[in-house]
C-alpha cells in the first residue's frame, strides 16, 4: 500500500533538514561561547546613516564596546550596521548574525564576527542565549517580533530579568501606551509587566543601565546565560 505523499517527503527531506538545523546550532554555539558578556541591538535594516537613530546606535555600540561588551546584531544594514560599526570602530567584538533573505538583508562589513543562518529560529536562539542586555531601536515587523519575544521570555521567567531598553519615545511611546491601556486594563498582562521595559532617548542612559546591571551581577563568569 502506498504511503501518503507527506511521508515520502519526510523520508527524502526532513532528516537532512534536521542535520542542517543541528549544524547551525553547533557552529554558532561554538563561536559565541567564547564571546564573553554581550548586548544585542535590534532595529530596522532600512535606517540610513544620516538618520539620528543610526547615529545614536553607533554611539551606543561604541560606548558598550569600550566597556568590553560585545555587540550582537542581525548582521544586516541600517541599525544593525550602525551598532556593528560603533563596536568595530572601538576595536570591540562586533557580531553579525546574518540571515539569508531574498531581499533587504545582506551582511554589513563592520561585523568582525560574522555568522550566517538559514533558519530564523536558530538565529533567534543565539540572540537571546548569549546576551545580557537588549536594546530595541525603531524597526519594522522583525524588530517588533524580537521585542515581544524577548519581553515574553523575561515576563515568563524563562530567562533572567536582563535590561530591556526601548530607544526612541516617539517610536515606542504609542505602543507602550497601548499596552498599558488595552492589555493592562483588560488583564492580559500583569500590572508590573511593563516595568520590565525602560524607555529612553538618551544613549548614555542605555549604556549606564547595562553597565549597572553588569556590575550588579558580578564578574563575567557569573553572568546568567539564557537557555543554559
Amino acid at each position: 500500500m502506498h504511503q501518503p505523499q507527506h511521508h515520502d517527503g519526510f523520508v527524502r527531506e526532513d532528516p537532512w533538514r534536521i542535520f542542517r538545523i543541528m549544524a547551525e546550532f553547533v557552529d554558532s554555539f561554538e563561536t559565541l561561547s567564547h564571546l564573553g558578556p554581550a548586548v544585542t541591538v535590534f532595529g530596522s535594516a532600512r535606517t540610513k546613516p544620516s538618520d539620528p537613530y543610526y547615529k545614536a546606535t553607533m554611539e551606543i555600540g561604541r560606548s558598550l564596546a569600550k566597556h568590553h561588551l560585545a555587540i550582537i546584531t542581525g548582521g544586516g544594514p541600517g541599525i544593525m550596521e550602525a551598532a556593528n560599526r560603533g563596536a568595530a570602530e572601538a576595536k570591540g567584538k562586533s557580531v553579525g548574525l546574518n540571515i539569508e533573505l531574498p531581499f533587504e538583508q545582506k551582511g554589513n562589513r563592520y561585523a568582525n564576527v560574522p555568522i550566517n543562518f538559514h533558519y530564523f529560529f536558530s538565529r533567534k536562539v543565539c540572540f537571546v542565549k548569549y546576551s545580557m542586555g537588549f536594546v530595541f531601536m525603531p524597526g519594522g515587523f522583525g524588530t517588533l517580533d524580537e521585542f515581544f519575544e524577548v519581553v515574553t521570555l523575561v515576563q515568563t521567567q524563562r530567562i533572567s530579568h536582563f535590561p530591556l531598553i526601548c530607544y526612541g519615545s516617539d517610536y515606542w511611546g504609542g505602543l507602550l501606551k497601548w499596552a498599558k491601556t488595552s492589555l493592562g486594563k483588560a488583564g492580559y498582562i500583569s500590572p508590573g509587566d511593563l516595568d520590565l521595559i525602560t524607555l529612553t532617548d538618551d544613549p548614555e542612559e542605555v549604556v549606564k543601565l547595562i553597565l549597572e546591571y553588569k556590575r550588579r551581577i558580578g564578574p563575567p563568569e557569573t553572568v546568567p546565560q539564557a537557555f543554559a
